[in-house]
C-alpha cells in the first residue's frame, strides 16, 4: 500500500492549472492565483483555503479535501462575481482533475456565499465557492 501523502497542495495546483487553461474564465478575470496583492486588478480569483480529512479504504489511503476559491470583484452588485462563480462550477463540478501523485475520484460543489466587504469604501464583492475533491494516493 502506498504511503499516505497530503492531497491539499496537489489539489490546489491542479485546480490552478485547470482554471488558468480555460480561455472563457481568463476572459472574465485577469488573475487566478494562490496569493494576490490587494492592489491587483479586480476581478480576480484566489485559491488556497483547504481542509483535508482522511478518506481511507481497507487497502488504500485517500483524502477528502474541501478547497475554497475566492472570487473578488468591484463591480456594482454581484452580477460579475456570480458569472465568474458559475464558470468555476462549470469547470470543476463532476469534472476530472489531473492531480500529481493522486488519483482523482470525484469533485463535488459544496457551497457558495455572496458577501460585501464592509471595510471602506465598501465596494468589494466577495463570493467564496467551495468544492469537495476526493482522491486516492497513487501506487
Amino acid at each position: 500500500m502506498p504511503v499516505s501523502a497530503s492531497a491539499a497542495g496537489p489539489v490546489n495546483d491542479a485546480v490552478l492549472a485547470l482554471l488558468r487553461a480555460d480561455v472563457e474564465l481568463m476572459s472574465l478575470v485577469p488573475v487566478v492565483a494562490d496569493w494576490v496583492e490587494e492592489k491587483d486588478t479586480f476581478p480576480y480569483i484566489e485559491t488556497g483555503d483547504a481542509v483535508e480529512t482522511p478518506d481511507n479504504s481497507h487497502d488504500s489511503h485517500g483524502s477528502n479535501t474541501v478547497i475554497t476559491l475566492h472570487v473578488w470583484s468591484q463591480y456594482r452588485g454581484f452580477h460579475q462575481a456570480r458569472t465568474i462563480a458559475n464558470r468555476l462550477r462549470a469547470l470543476l463540478e463532476h469534472r476530472p482533475l489531473s492531480i500529481a501523485g493522486h488519483r482523482h475520484v470525484a469533485t463535488y460543489f459544496v457551497s457558495q456565499q455572496t458577501l460585501t466587504d464592509p471595510e471602506p469604501p465598501g465596494d468589494i464583492r466577495h463570493i467564496p465557492v467551495s468544492f469537495r475533491v476526493l482522491t486516492q494516493v497513487q501506487p
